[in-house]
Parts: structure tokens; sequence; C-alpha cells
């Protein structure tokens, strides 16, 4: 068998398959999930622990480990997380990016998903065609799921076979027994496949194929899965560049964090593959070291010695954190204000090459804007609730720096759509930039009144004025709801403007109103029959009146989407 240039093309087209579908998949779970995702990654990141327990949820279900340290990046970047909070994030993204592997091992080689990867596009294809914005993320996940694992088996009859072509073997033979220095040649092939195909999941893709053929041996695949953690770090390191000092040194950490891991790995390699192989062996009968084409050892040895590495690299140096965070303080130190100062994620770089662009882009912060304010208002039941000092004051100190965001994220978008508006663009894109300088101030708006309630709360523990047991409950009540109506709200945002309506948003705008009515009217009754002191009564109604006022925000942000504001 020759291996000329139309196999290779077919090789990169297959491997573009693979990517494709996964990341079709990607996204339709960020679409799913996606807001509470983030919600998630900015409430349980108060320790290392619990941020490593984060990460590796957020990448387990996200399926993408970029798609996390991307997501930490610009939250660093927006001051939503300590550069300290942020590594730990990482360190369980990288355990949760060896899910893909094994899904790949116990899927794609032992069952043949892509024999009804068909009829679960012909199930996810209508649903493409739903008004609704979760069944259509749904069909994404679906559609991306099954082009994922059509793309691997394009990827299994793209290798070429090693059988007919034994001048290719012979090519690898001559760096295969090299000792330590075989071991470096392929974790620099690993990187660098990682860096060109910019996905560590497709690259381990790759490598299984390769190996499971019979194309490269078990200990130097191994190798390559090395290189692919480094390679991997280079979408954060590059999402980081538009970003300030604060998001470049969370790349870096994570840069630091791989590099590490491998090198302690190198000294430890053989070992190591000597310990997975006995250990399959003993419990499988099966042995990946020995195997050579198409055994399911091979993956299955690979997957085991993914996990278990990224495992053992996050309870070696999650001792290091404080250290790994003063070494890349000093690789990437400060350049002044501007340099700390918060910078958009999407529009930094100035106008696109049309105004049709730059609106598109400009609705992508928009949408980033909606969930930095959702996150703001879902700040104020954990204020309520917290009983230490300590932590009470620095969430104090973080809702006011979500509200100074809110302040500049107007100011920039605004400034951004007046210049985009400037250029020829059609009257559907003019009316979207109308429509965003309308939603952006309702969220400022929002930032503002969120910012007064924490005021509120504060005064209240000052003077240490409780809420009974039945106003904290009603308190909490109304903040649920009007979470329900944010959560609408960024659905809207995420949509296509022409595809959304008022329903939803209504509907959750009068349970607000009758809500709020209910309970100032409840308020009312305490006060007169003395249940109530005078100033607990006061901020009890100045925090439903602001929630009211959110609700009517949220619910003009709608009206704006639809075109009716």
């Amino acid at each position: 068998m020759e291996f000329g240039i139309f196999e290779l093309l077919t090789l990169i087209g297959a491997l573009g398959f693979f990517i494709y579908g996964m990341k079709v998949m990607s996204d339709g779970i960020q679409k799913v999930a996606g807001s509470k995702m983030r919600s998630i990654l900015s409430k349980m990141t108060s320790n290392r622990f619990l941020g490593i327990t984060t990460g590796f949820i957020l990448t387990a279900l996200l399926q993408s480990s970029s798609a996390t340290t991307v997501m930490i990046v610009s939250f660093v970047n927006a001051g939503l997380l300590s550069l300290v909070e942020s590594i730990g994030v990482i360190m369980g993204a990288n355990i949760g990016t060896t899910i893909t592997a094994w899904l790949i091992s116990l899927l794609g080689f032992k069952v043949k998903i892509s024999s009804i990867a068909l009829p679960i596009i012909a199930i996810g294809f209508p649903m493409m065609f739903s008004s609704k914005s979760n069944i259509k993320a749904w069909a994404e996940v679906l559609i991306g799921f099954a082009l994922l694992f059509m793309g691997l088996d394009a990827l299994k009859g793209a290798v070429p076979n090693l059988k007919e072509n034994a001048e290719f073997l012979s090519f690898l033979s001559s760096y295969a027994d090299m000792g330590t220095i075989s071991l470096l040649i392929f974790i620099g092939v690993g990187t660098i496949l990682t860096l060109v195909v910019q996905s560590s999941s497709a690259a381990m893709a790759l490598t299984l194929v390769m190996c499971y053929e019979g194309y490269i041996p078990f200990e130097l695949a191994a190798a390559m899965v090395l290189g692919e953690n480094i390679g991997t770090t280079i979408t954060a390191n590059l999402a980081a560049l538009v970003g300030n000092v604060h998001a470049k040194r969370a790349a870096r950490a994570h840069f630091i964090f791989n590099i590490f891991g491998v090198i302690w790995m190198i000294f430890a390699f053989q070992f190591f593959i000597n310990i997975i192989d006995s250990y399959m062996i003993s419990n499988m009968d099966l042995s990946p070291v020995s195997s050579v084409g198409e055994s399911i050892a091979v993956p299955i040895g690979l997957s085991i010695f993914h996990t278990t590495f990224n495992i053992l690299n996050v309870l070696l140096l999650v001792w290091f954190v404080p250290l790994i965070s003063r070494t890349v303080i000093r690789m990437q130190p400060s350049k002044g204000e501007t340099d700390e100062e918060f910078h958009l994620e999407h529009i930094g770089g100035g106008l696109m090459q049309t105004a049709e662009l730059s609106v598109l882009e400009a609705q992508k912060e928009v949408i980033k804007f909606g969930e930095i304010t959702s996150r703001l208002h879902d700040m104020i039941p954990e204020l309520i609730q917290e009983t230490d000092n300590k932590k009470f004051d620095k969430l104090m100190g973080r809702i006011k720096k979500y509200e100074d965001i809110t302040d500049k994220m107007e100011v920039e978008i605004a400034d951004y759509l007046a210049k985009a508006s400037q250029g020829e663009m059609s009257d559907s894109a003019s009316l979207k930039v109308r429509s965003m300088i309308s939603i952006i101030n309702d969220m400022e708006r929002i930032g503002d009144i969120c910012y007064q309630m924490s005021i509120s709360i504060e005064s209240k523990r000052r003077e240490k004025e409780d809420f009974t047991v039945e106003s904290s409950k009603s308190i909490e009540n109304m903040l649920s709801e009007v979470q329900k109506a944010l959560d609408i709200m960024n659905n809207n945002l995420s949509s296509e403007y022409s595809q959304v309506t008022l329903t939803e948003a209504n509907n959750a705008e009068i349970n607000i109103n009758n809500m709020r009515n209910k309970l100032r009217k409840s308020y009312l009754q305490k006060i007169e029959k003395g249940e109530m002191k005078i100033q607990t009564g006061m901020i009890y109604h100045n925090l439903i009146h602001s929630l009211e006022k959110v609700g009517d925000h949220i619910f003009n942000i709608t009206e704006a989407i639809v075109g009716d504001k």
C-alpha cells in the first residue's frame, strides 16, 4: 500500500471530521448547561481542593479541557477568580479531560457506535428546527456525538496498513530504541501534534488509533500522551494574549503544572509502564506492552496511563500551588495599572472587517455580560447566608468588583457598537445594535441594584438586625424567582433574536410582581402588629423592592431582544 498525498489528505480529513464532531458536541453541551457550569465554576473555588473537583466535573461534562481553561482565563481576566483559585480548577480540568480517552477506548474500539451514528443523527436532525433553544442545543449534542464516532471510524480507516507498508515501520524503528532520547522525541511529537490540531482529545484519538493499529509501540504512544499534556496548554495561552496580566498568569500556571508533571514522569516512565502492564496482566489478562495491532489492551492501557498520570500529578503538585503562583507572578510581572485592568474578551482587538461581523462579536460580549450579571445576583443569597466575617468581607469585595466590571462593560460595548454602526450594515444588524445598547444599559442597572442590595445586607449585619426564619425564607424564594428570570434572559441572549418570544419572560415577570405584592402586604401587617422592627422592616422592604426592580430590567432585556422596546 502506498501512502501518498491523497491518503494524507484522507487522514487529515478524518481527523478534521473527529475534531468537528467533538466541537459540535462540546458546544451543544455548553449551550445546554453553560450558564450553570459557569455558576458552578464561580461558586466552588473557595479552596484548591474544591477547585480541583470543579475543574474535573466541568471538563468531564463539557468534554473539553480547552473550554474549561479558556473559561478560567476569561474569569481571571474579569477578576472573578484569583490566580490561586484558577490553578486548582486547571488541575481538575487535567483529570477531567481523561474522560474523553475512556469514552473513545471503551466505546470507539469495543462498541461500533459508528453503526448507529446515522440513526442518532436522524433523531437529532428534526430537533434542530425547534423554536426552543434548549432542544436545539440537545440536537447539537446528539449530532456531535454521532459525528465524533463517525470521525473516529474514518480515522481508523485512514491510518495506513503497516503490514503492507514496511518502509514506514523501519523508519519508526530507527527512533524507537534510543532509550530516553526516544522518549523525548515522541513527547515532542505529541506536543507538536496537539499544537497543530488544537485539541488534546483529537491528538489522543489519533495516538490511540496509531497504537491500536500497530503504528507505534505502547511505550512511545504513552510518551506522545505526555507531549499532548504540554500541547494542550497552548489554547489557554492563546486566549490569554488579549487578556490582562492575571489572565496571562493563569495560562502560564497551566503550562508550568503540565511541564513539571512531564519532567518527573520522564524519570519514572519505565517503572510506570511496567506497573500498568503488570496490573492489566493480573486483572484483565491483557498486556498493552506485548500486544501488537488491534488489541483492546492498547487503548485501555493508554487510558489508564493518561488518567493515573494526571491524578498523581495533581496529588503531587497540589501542595505547591502557592509556589506555582509566585513563579508565574515573577514570570509575568505587571506593567502597571493598564495591564491590571479588565479587558473584553471578544472585541478588545478593534473592529472586524465588516460592520456585520463586528455586531456578531459584540453579541458574544453581551452574552458574557448576561452571565456576569447573573453571577453577581447569585452572590446575594450567598452574602445573606454567610456567617464568617472574613468570608463576608471577601464576598462584599467581589460584589463590588463585579459591579465595577458591569460599569466598564457597558461603556466599552456601547463605544464599540457606536463605532460599528458607522459602517454600512443591514436593517436587521442596525436593529440588533439598538437592541444591544438597550440591553447593556439594563444589565448595568441590575449590577447597580445588586450592589445596593449588598450594602443593605451589610447594614443589617452591622446593626445586628436579624430577619425571622419566615422573612429569610421569603427573601430566598424571591431571589430564586429572579434567578429563574435571569436564566430565561441568558437563554434568550444566546438564541437567535428573531426566534425569541416574550412568553417565558412575561410569566417570570408576573411571578416576581405577584410575590412582591404578597410580601409587601405581609411586611406591612407585621409592622402594624409590632412583629417586625421598623429598621429591620426597612431593610426587608428595600430588598423586596430591589428584587422587583431587577425583575423589571430583566423583562426589559427580553423586550429589547424581541424588538418591543
